[in-house]
């Protein structure tokens, strides 16, 4: 299991606000390239998103399905990312003072990455996974200061 930390400057609402959003999905997740759907009841369990990963002309149609949701608190999501595979993926937030620990364990869970040894297969996602936190905290930050700069 690969574990990752980011300290968003945001409120784990704010945080969820963004997660809560499956359009948004691309902007944050190294790897996802494009948006096709987002079931209507997204982020509750059996939701999903319709994605696609790669880079053109080299993408592949694939979903991403809510596993568990308890909102401002924890997002546990089933990621297909075939012919590689798939990966369960469980992102917390915890707040800390005025800000939101995030943190992010991810492991595959079927197909052809999940027989790459763990200890080959984990330095990858870490580093994966340290740029997907980057991309959330900058989004969710730019969202947080556009939003308090607006007049009252």
């Amino acid at each position: 299991m690969s574990t990752n930390r980011q300290i968003v400057r945001a409120t784990p609402d704010q945080v969820w606000q963004v997660l809560a959003d499956g359009w948004l999905y691309p902007l944050w997740v190294v790897g996802a390239s494009r948006m096709r759907e987002v079931d209507e009841h997204w982020p509750e369990p059996g939701a999903k998103l319709h994605h696609s990963v790669g880079s053109w002309p080299l993408l592949l149609d694939d979903e991403t399905e809510v596993l568990a949701a308890e909102p401002g608190v924890m997002l546990e999501l089933q990621a297909r990312a075939w012919p590689t595979g798939e990966a369960r993926v469980t992102l917390r937030l915890h707040p800390v003072g005025r800000d939101t620990e995030v943190v992010i364990e991810e492991d595959a869970d079927a197909g052809p990455a999940r027989i790459i040894p763990a200890p080959l297969r984990q330095p990858p996602l870490k580093w994966r996974n340290v740029e997907t936190l980057r991309r959330l905290a900058f989004l969710v930050e730019g969202r947080v200061a556009k939003a308090s700069a607006r007049p009252s």
